[in-house]
């Protein structure tokens, strides 16, 4: 743990933003997760803050009723706080939303027998979700996304006030979870109507005291873009040859396109940039992360940027470029909340380091205090060339012991 910190403190310094993970904890339980796991692990690939995001209560509502839609959130209700986010991102719940995706469970409840359940089953197949188990008072279905499963939910809800007839809904990563949050809901508000659901970590509600009219919203539809360009592609051409480059960039299009249902704009073989198009945010994120990996792996450098538009996309992937220790690495810039965050992947060097200093313990940390001090000293002196200096003597230290 120590280590870890000194290491994010180490590398923030270099990188010049913040360094909130190195690697990840997340503890993989299938094979799918055990890849990506072992991936980040390997490449010691880091999560970057390079503008805070302010996680409050009130961005969480005002974020919600943007991206579900004005229309679809009625007026008469109630924005109820069950459990306050932290004011941090968290690199494990990113990473389990990148590699589970952003399908989400919808329970709904309705507290006495009624035929309305039959028409909420039509409602929620006509929002595309998936019927998973249905009873007379009871409806588990898997929907598109978690925004989905709320706007649905309160969809639901109106129809049901309409009758005078309370529902309660909540949204859960399983049909577990989302039975679970509705039962914690109904504690907090007893059997009166409302949807339950996380947000960033925290625990959230909208609630309905009566009638809320009919809803004339549609869903809001965002676009979700990912701008992918190599780095220096004219070196790598010179050094690995055009085919090589075309090669790489139809393995990333492919996978794109079949993997991730993304629309590819603008792309011309043998070209080295691309903007893609994704149902979700999170499938931008799982393709730009495993397309920087695929290039990493055959010699070639991505910078990528995650944005509502295509400009923001583009303007994001030129991020990037200021994200850097000595040279360019891979990153992906993207957006949470209104922060901005980065995955970063180190170069081969520096992951040597950090190998090294992780797991060399003693050594590790003379060698740190030693690198540290004289760069400090070299910067404050005007002589930054004190720390490329100091470096090669740690690695001569550590190779003759």
């Amino acid at each position: 743990m120590v280590m870890d910190y000194l290491m994010r403190g180490l590398f923030g310094l270099f990188i010049k933003s913040k360094v909130l993970s190195i690697g990840t904890k997340y503890y993989p339980t299938n094979d799918r997760e055990r890849e990506y796991v072992e991936m980040i692990n390997y490449t010691k690939t880091m999560l970057l803050e390079l503008d805070r995001a302010h996680i409050t209560t009130q961005n969480i509502f005002h974020n919600l009723v943007k991206e579900i839609g004005t229309a679809n959130i009625p007026e008469g209700r109630k924005f109820i706080e069950l459990k306050p986010a932290e004011n941090k991102v968290d690199e494990y719940a990113l990473l389990s939303n990148i590699i589970m995706g952003s399908d989400r469970y919808l329970y709904v409840e309705v507290f006495e027998k009624d035929p309305i359940i039959k028409e909420f089953v039509s409602i929620i197949e006509k929002e595309r979700g998936t019927i998973v188990e249905e009873s007379s008072t009871e409806i588990v279905a898997r929907m598109l996304s978690k925004n989905d499963a709320i706007r649905v939910g309160i969809e639901i809800i109106s129809r049901g006030l309409e009758k005078d007839i309370h529902v309660r809904a909540a949204s859960g990563m399983t049909g577990a979870a989302s039975i679970e949050r509705a039962i914690n809901l109904n504690k907090q508000i007893g059997e009166s109507s409302g949807v339950g659901f996380t947000k960033l970590g925290g625990e959230y509600a909208i609630v309905f005291s009566g009638k809320t009219g009919k809803l004339k919203g549609a869903p809001a539809v965002y676009d979700n873009y990912l701008f992918i360009d190599m780095i220096d592609s004219t070196k790598f051409i010179s050094e690995n040859g055009r085919d090589k480059l075309v090669e790489i960039m139809t393995d990333i299009k492919n996978f794109i396109e079949n993997e991730c249902n993304g629309k590819i704009e603008g792309y011309r073989e043998g070209g080295d940039d691309f903007v893609a198009n994704f149902p979700t945010k999170h499938a931008a994120l799982q393709a730009g992360i495993d397309s920087a990996w695929h290039a990493l792996n055959h010699g070639a450098m991505l910078r990528a940027g995650i944005g509502k538009s295509r400009r923001e996309s583009g303007e994001r992937a030129q991020i990037a470029d200021e994200v850097k220790i000595w040279n360019n690495s891979p990153v992906m810039v993207f957006d949470i909340a209104d922060g901005t965050y980065a995955y970063y992947i180190p170069s081969e060097f520096s992951r040597s380091i950090l190998d090294f200093l992780m797991h060399g313990k003693s050594k590790a940390v003379i060698i740190f205090i030693f690198v540290f001090v004289a760069t400090f000293i070299g910067w404050s002196i005007g002589y930054w060339e004190f720390g490329i200096v100091s470096i090669f003597i740690a690695l001569l230290y550590a190779i003759a012991t």
